[in-house]
């Protein structure tokens, strides 16, 4: 009867402390107190041009035809009817910004956008156009390849185009699914390349609300995220998991064993 109770001491208390320990590595963005009474004033995020991005770019007048040279454009073949006929419909030329930030822009020639925001590269373009319109044009600029990957413990792997050029962390791993049970929420890896190339990979803890605050919480594009899985679903993966999970039993068993005799000794 004694050693009953015993075992049952043992295991209530290994459960309550293994779930305590567990269930504080689950939730999101814990202690929120620190971001709600943050004394400074956040920036609101805004996407910088980078090389590489493609950009739609129209120019708009109450004369169309003055706006005309400066709105390219290019013709997409289109199939109709299951491929019987090929027909072709304009659709507004695009600009790759090259490996020095630059695009070749109609009319006024190579332009720098590389490194400015969509309204600073508007302003920039709608500035270059004032002598050549009579009027002040309404300049738009649009990221068309404004993309992110997740990847890792998610239930939808896969690689996100974002429309509106501003996406968190806690979005884009709602776009993938949310992260598994195996999930480790404190060792989230962002890997971020800037305009010059340069390549870093930095650790997130999405248990900390401290993220709302970092410069890291909104992704830039082509951020890649990574779920790092734990220890469980490492060793379950593992070849030789089996072996490695009788040996742990074992080492348990023992070690109660010893505890058991040194108690009715």
């Amino acid at each position: 009867m004694k050693i009953h109770k015993v075992i049952c001491m043992l295991t209530l208390s290994t459960l309550l402390v293994s779930g305590c320990t567990s269930y504080k590595k689950v939730p999101y963005l814990q202690d929120p107190e620190v971001v709600n009474n943050y004394g400074k004033e956040i920036p609101l995020y805004d996407a910088k041009i980078m090389p590489k991005d493609i950009l739609n770019i129209t120019v708009n007048t109450t004369d169309p035809q003055a706006a005309a040279p400066f709105n390219l454009t290019v013709q997409d073949p289109t199939n109709v009817a299951f491929g019987k006929y090929t027909t072709t419909q304009p659709s507004l030329q695009q600009y790759l910004v090259n490996n020095e930030g630059n695009i070749d822009f109609p009319v006024l020639g190579c332009l720098k956008v590389s490194g400015l925001t969509k309204n600073q590269a508007e302003e920039l373009i709608r500035e270059k156009l004032i002598p050549y319109l009579k009027e002040t044009p309404v300049v738009t600029v649009r990221m068309v390849n404004y993309k992110i990957s997740v990847l890792g413990e998610v239930n939808k792997p896969g690689t996100f185009t974002v429309t509106n050029e501003k996406v968190n962390v806690l979005e884009a791993l709602a776009m993938a699914g949310d992260m598994t049970v195996y999930g480790v929420r404190d060792n989230v890896k962002l890997v971020r390349e800037d305009a010059h190339g340069k390549r870093q990979i930095q650790t997130l803890n999405l248990n900390d609300a401290d993220l709302v605050l970092s410069p890291y919480f909104y992704l830039q594009q082509n951020d890649i995220l990574y779920v790092t899985p734990n220890k469980t679903k490492a060793r379950n993966s593992d070849i030789g998991n089996s072996t490695t999970i009788w040996i742990s039993a074992t080492s348990i068993l023992v070690s109660i064993a010893s505890l058991l005799v040194t108690v009715f000794k």
